[in-house]
């Protein structure tokens, strides 16, 4: 009689062992990515989140101009302004339409008016539709419609004048210029011109200089 063999094939049992470790390999990585990584599910929920809160956001930023982009510039126009009337050692004519939002500028050149040669001024400038010149405080006054009239003078020197810009939210932007210094301060609320000093009439009576012999 001839033995039996009972043990079962070594390929079958190689098969076996490679099954087994398989499932192995597959059960780790499952448990790996789950742990340590991010499901289809939850990342379909993140980028549905993502597109929602988009959609929140995006509305909100306008592409327009703003006040601070729109005070800025005006502020660097007046810059060049003064610096074309020191370069060129001429006045410049600065003219400011409040009712249109349009300013442009000339050159003094004796009795006659010239456009400067500043590509930037050779057209006049005009303001975004949805900011409005709220007023002007100048020397004569402050002025809500109509032309002011600003000069730039060889020396630096500039004509003072407040400007209130408004824009369609009520909100307000001062560009105040100092005619001594030449400075330009930008601010959030309206700035207005210093209350001259009243002296009571008691007062003024002491400060009287004695006539002689009287």
């Amino acid at each position: 009689m001839s033995d039996i063999n009972l043990e079962p094939p070594t390929s079958i049992l190689s098969s076996s062992r490679f099954s087994r470790l398989s499932r192995l390999s597959r059960t780790s990585r499952a448990a790996r990515f789950g742990a340590d990584g991010f499901t289809i599910i939850e990342i379909i929920i993140v980028l549905f989140l993502l597109v929602g809160l988009l959609g929140i956001v995006l509305p909100r930023i306008s592409l327009e101009e703003n006040l601070g982009s729109v005070g800025r510039k005006m502020v660097g126009n007046v810059r060049s302004l003064q610096h074309l009337a020191m370069s060129t050692q001429k006045t410049v004519h600065l003219y400011v339409d409040i009712d249109r939002g349009v300013y442009w500028s000339m050159i003094l050149d004796g009795n006659q008016e010239k456009i400067p040669s500043d590509p930037a001024w050779l057209t006049p400038l005009t303001l975004p539709e949805t900011i409005r010149i709220s007023d002007i405080l100048v020397s004569q006054g402050k002025k809500e419609s109509g032309r002011v009239d600003l000069f730039f003078y060889p020396t630096g020197r500039i004509d003072t004048a407040t400007m209130h810009l408004r824009n369609e939210r009520n909100e307000i932007l001062a560009i105040a210029i100092e005619p001594v210094t030449g400075a330009i301060r930008m601010s959030d609320e309206r700035i207005e011109p210093p209350r001259l000093l009243v002296i009571p009439d008691r007062v003024r009576a002491l400060l009287k200089t004695p006539t002689p012999g009287v």
